[in-house]
């Protein structure tokens, strides 16, 4: 079956999506308050354009997913009306920044019996989806500790879109920039948090109304303990996110500016040799973000639409990922 599908939300991401939609179905209609934005978009890839969800659902009544690209604080308010619109739907990352909206958007779902797919494309990247085999196998033994270390740049150009750097849209560092490294940590560790205990920060005194710089610790419910260190001050570009693991058989560090590169191991237990070749960043122009990996997003989302066996991220898996952060914005204050 060939899939129809619609983009909300016509800023940078959409075009990655417009691409690979474009390889696995038709792109049918895009859509943003700002009708200019949407009608270049269109014209590139030869579709509708819209200004306002409403009109677009109600007019493309064939479309049977709609992928939501709009700020963070967008995506529960229009996942849930497409979801009940009865359309599938793919939401970019966060899921939302709020848990209960999270949990809102899931049970729409399962109300109106459709696919909720979140973009959760790190899980992707070659290193982590074998060191995933590796420890659900169990050759890494216990898991004793963990070092998660984000540090990238953000510029004050990039906050001067006025929905960055709010909590209200934005929802705070972690969810915009990291969301996608705190759920590649849940997932290898399959592991939900205990306590956390640190500090929150905006050091460089940025125009943004949350942390810029954070040091936290963290308890798993099984006992093992960790440290997430993150930044968006690294001098004019980004450095890496790198993730070590101390356990029981071995110890194993990724790296590299998007966790893609095994840095450390041993013993061995990883060949590198048997690993596919890495997707290229996201580039934005003045910043770069995560490995895009979209195109298995999208292979995954097809092959589940079509009651096929996938590797899709559902909305109960990103959840775990909101409140995980949420606890942390409620738990740790930020200071001066």
């Amino acid at each position: 079956m060939t899939l129809s599908f619609a983009i909300i939300g016509c800023g940078k991401i959409a075009k990655r999506h417009a691409e690979q939609i474009t390889r696995v179905g038709k792109l049918i209609a895009v859509c943003d308050v700002d009708f200019q934005r949407a009608q270049q978009l269109a014209t590139d890839f030869n579709c509708n354009a819209y200004h306002d969800i409403s009109e677009l659902l109600a007019t493309e009544s064939n479309v049977d997913v709609i992928c939501i690209c709009t700020p963070n604080y967008l995506h529960a308010q229009q996942t849930i009306f497409s979801l009940n619109a009865g359309k599938n739907v793919l939401c970019e990352k966060p899921l939302a920044i709020d848990s209960l909206d999270a949990e809102n958007m899931i049970q729409a779902a399962l109300t109106n019996q459709k696919k909720l797919f979140v973009v959760k494309s790190s899980r992707y990247t070659p290193i982590i989806e074998e060191l995933k085999k590796q420890i659900d196998f169990g050759t890494l033994g216990k898991i004793y500790s963990f070092q998660l270390n984000c540090v990238w740049n953000r510029p004050n150009q990039y906050y001067a879109e006025n929905w960055r750097g709010t909590y209200e849209q934005d929802g705070g560092t972690l969810y915009t920039q990291f969301s996608h490294y705190i759920d590649v940590l849940l997932w290898l560790l399959n592991d939900d948090a205990e306590n956390f205990s640190g500090f929150r920060s905006n050091l460089s005194g940025k125009n943004i109304e949350f942390e810029d710089t954070g040091a936290i610790s963290v308890k798993m419910k099984s006992g093992t303990i960790g440290s997430i260190h993150y930044t968006v001050n690294a001098f004019l570009k980004n450095q890496e996110v790198a993730l070590s693991i101390v356990a029981e058989k071995a110890t194993i560090k990724l790296g590299g500016e998007y966790m893609q590169e095994l840095l450390y191991q041993f013993p061995e237990i990883i060949k590198q040799s048997n690993l596919h070749p890495n997707q290229p960043a996201n580039d934005y122009g003045t910043y770069k973000g995560s490995m895009s990996n979209h195109d298995k997003v999208y292979d995954n989302l097809v092959l589940a639409l079509n009651g096929k066996e996938s590797k899709h991220i559902d909305g109960s898996s990103a959840l775990k990922t909101v409140i995980f952060i949420e606890n942390i914005y409620q738990q740790i204050p930020l200071t001066n």
